[in-house]
């Protein structure tokens, strides 16, 4: 006999078509790539991953978007958000621009708060978003008026270059796209793009 922890509702069916992705093919902002030079290179494929994250997301309720994957994971869309806009936040106000300001959603108390509190509450949502915007916003007009991409944050233990951060967020966005992918199609089956 197994334990379940929450109430258990039927799993969607898995669903692919072209017919079913969030946009088609023709209209998807996303760009092919196509970038000339290193900065723009970085910079347009850590875009094209952050609208992807964006797409699979989208038109979800806070319900949804709090819906954990199974448990006893505390991972859901809307923790992954909030993690985002943390990451944004660490990387590019306190690490790059060296600002001394708290962090979005963790304490001592919780050094998990980006998933803990993340509950099915529509202006919880709202502001994750608005939080996860702003600090993409700061990211973005940092990276514009960086001289080059030599300049150096002190990330604690070692220096690091702006080249190898947006590095990283390219990586960091890719690797938290895959779980969006499982944690959409647990969703409403949808997969792809």
């Amino acid at each position: 006999m197994t334990d379940v922890t929450e109430p258990e509702r039927a799993l969607p069916a898995r669903t692919f078509g072209w017919w079913d992705m969030w946009v088609a093919p023709d209209d998807d902002p996303r760009s092919d790539g196509g970038y000339v030079g290193e900065l723009a290179t970085l910079v347009g494929y850590l875009g094209d991953q952050r609208l992807t994250f964006e797409m699979k997301c989208a038109d979800l309720d806070a319900e949804d978007m709090a819906r954990r994957s199974v448990p006893p994971s505390d991972l859901s869309l809307l923790g992954l958000l909030r993690h985002l806009a943390g990451v944004e936040q660490a990387w590019f106000r306190r690490v790059m621009a060296g600002q001394d300001i708290p962090r979005h959603y963790r304490t001592e108390d919780d050094p998990n708060g980006e998933f803990t509190g993340a509950v099915p509450d529509p202006d919880v949502v709202a502001e994750a978003w608005a939080t996860w915007r702003s600090e993409v916003a700061f990211a973005e007009r940092f990276v514009a008026g960086a001289p080059s991409l030599d300049v150096i944050g002190n990330g604690g233990d070692e220096p690091i270059a702006l080249r190898e951060l947006l590095v990283h967020m390219i990586e960091e966005y890719a690797r938290h796209n895959g779980h969006a992918d499982f944690l959409r199609e647990r969703i409403d089956g949808r997969v792809g793009q």
